[in-house]
């Protein structure tokens, strides 16, 4: 796959004729007819996210008590920012639109939700008539129902990412934290009924404190477990993650890759039902025993995946550098977060703060040409190649208007961090070395 070289002069070099003469023609959202509308889209699902989210509340805060809401939703929210930070962390190497992730996490809390309200108590009412044993009907429901029709209904959401925003869907870290963000809004709602129920349980039998049904709900949905949600549809969203890495011609993968992840989302969250609600031992033993270990599996997982993203900027830039685009630097600090966070302080320090975030954008830009080159020669990229050339060269005009700030600031954090061992007088700092007196 060639690379356009950079001309010998300091001037950018004109583009191809594959890219438009126009500059003001490049965009990163192309046209389309007004009812395929990325406007009338998100009006759209704003206005039926916000409709499910009346219901919901409205449903939780009848069944709980304006009181026992209230409750619920202040003890609900503790794992929230924690969980939600974790999922970035997993994210920085490419961070995805906060809009994506809004959305992921709106759908679980409120349409992913109401779903399950609504079908679990169904299916429970409809099992308890035909059985004659309401008992027996919640356990069923819990184990058998529940998990089939709130994976499904989180599923959804990654579903929606994957076929609307094909660009942000690139691999395994994308589908574990679109997973965790829906995973994380669902259970923010569904805990808040627990806890509100159990507060109105208290309230009734005269009960507080440490014995109270609302602090044993409380110590284990929010201090044991709140990990269990994200932890069965992260399976799922690694099956979108390796879907999206199938090359373009395996269909099949595409589709039988994202269900298999579902069934086994499914059969995770069945096994942690049925323990809880038959009780005795199992519960510790599923616990001990499966979850938390598939919590650490799952986790080494997430890890690694974002190490091999890192790994990928590595191998991949370095055919920009070679081409004159980038200094030979470069490379080996955008493969380092530490390097990165360190080129936007220095430029900071530098050039004022306006250069540091020309630097995180410099970042940003770069790491997407890196990914996108990856997945063009892996076939997983779903352009054609005239599309990519154009995709391509778009971004590094993007990192050209930039260079001058960032390509300085990115080498100074190379040599800072041991990236590089050549000494300073034989570094490119694009026209700035620091250590020149």
């Amino acid at each position: 796959m060639p690379v356009p070289r950079r001309g010998s002069d300091e001037h950018e070099p004109a583009f191809v004729a594959a890219v438009a003469a126009d500059r003001s023609q490049w965009r990163y959202r192309p046209r389309r007819a007004f009812w395929r509308s990325r406007v009338l889209r998100a009006v759209a699902v704003i206005t039926l996210l916000a409709l499910c989210a009346l219901v919901i509340l409205a449903m939780v805060r009848e069944q709980t008590g304006t009181e026992g809401f209230l409750v619920g939703l202040g003890l609900a929210v503790l794992p929230v920012p924690l969980l939600v930070a974790a999922f970035r962390w997993l994210d920085r190497v490419e961070p995805g639109p906060w809009k994506n992730l809004l959305f992921a996490f709106a759908w679980g809390a409120f349409a992913a939700a109401l779903v399950a309200i609504l079908a679990n108590t169904f299916a429970v009412r409809w099992i308890a008539t035909a059985t004659a044993d309401p008992d027996s009907a919640d356990a069923l429901g819990a184990t058998v129902v529940a998990p089939v029709v709130e994976e499904t209904a989180k599923a959804a959401a990654l579903l929606l990412l994957f076929l609307l925003r094909r660009r942000h869907f690139g691999g395994l870290v994308d589908g574990v934290v679109f997973a965790g963000f829906t995973a994380t809004g669902f259970a923010f709602t569904e805990n808040i009924l627990y806890l509100g129920n159990a507060f109105g349980e208290d309230q009734m039998a005269g009960t507080s404190g440490i014995g109270s049904v609302t602090a044993a709900t409380f110590f284990g949905r929010i201090v044991m477990a709140p990990f269990a949600h994200p932890l069965f549809t992260v399976l799922t969203g690694i099956g979108f993650g390796l879907a999206a890495l199938a090359p373009r011609g395996k269909r099949l993968r595409r589709v039988l890759l994202p269900i298999a992840g579902l069934l086994l989302a499914m059969g995770m969250h069945a096994a942690w039902n049925g323990s809880a609600s038959y009780g005795g031992p199992w519960f510790f033993l599923v616990y001990v025993g499966f979850m938390v270990p598939a919590f650490g599996l799952l986790t080494w997982l997430a890890v690694w995946s974002r190490q091999r993203e890192l790994r990928t900027i590595a191998g991949e830039l370095p055919a920009y550098a070679a081409a004159g685009w980038l200094s030979p630097a470069e490379p080996l600090a955008l493969s380092s977060m530490g390097a990165r966070q360190m080129a936007r302080a220095f430029a900071a320090r530098t050039y004022g703060p306006p250069a540091a975030q020309a630097v995180g954008e410099y970042e940003s830009f770069a790491t997407t040409l890196a990914f996108l080159r990856n997945r063009a020669r892996r076939g997983t990229a779903g352009l054609s190649e005239a599309e990519f050339t154009a995709r391509e060269q778009e971004l590094l005009h993007h990192l050209w208007q930039r260079r001058e700030v960032a390509s300085p600031s990115l080498t100074y954090a190379a040599r800072a961090t041991g990236k590089v061992w050549a000494p300073p007088q034989y570094l490119d700092y694009g026209g700035y070395n620091p250590y020149r007196s």
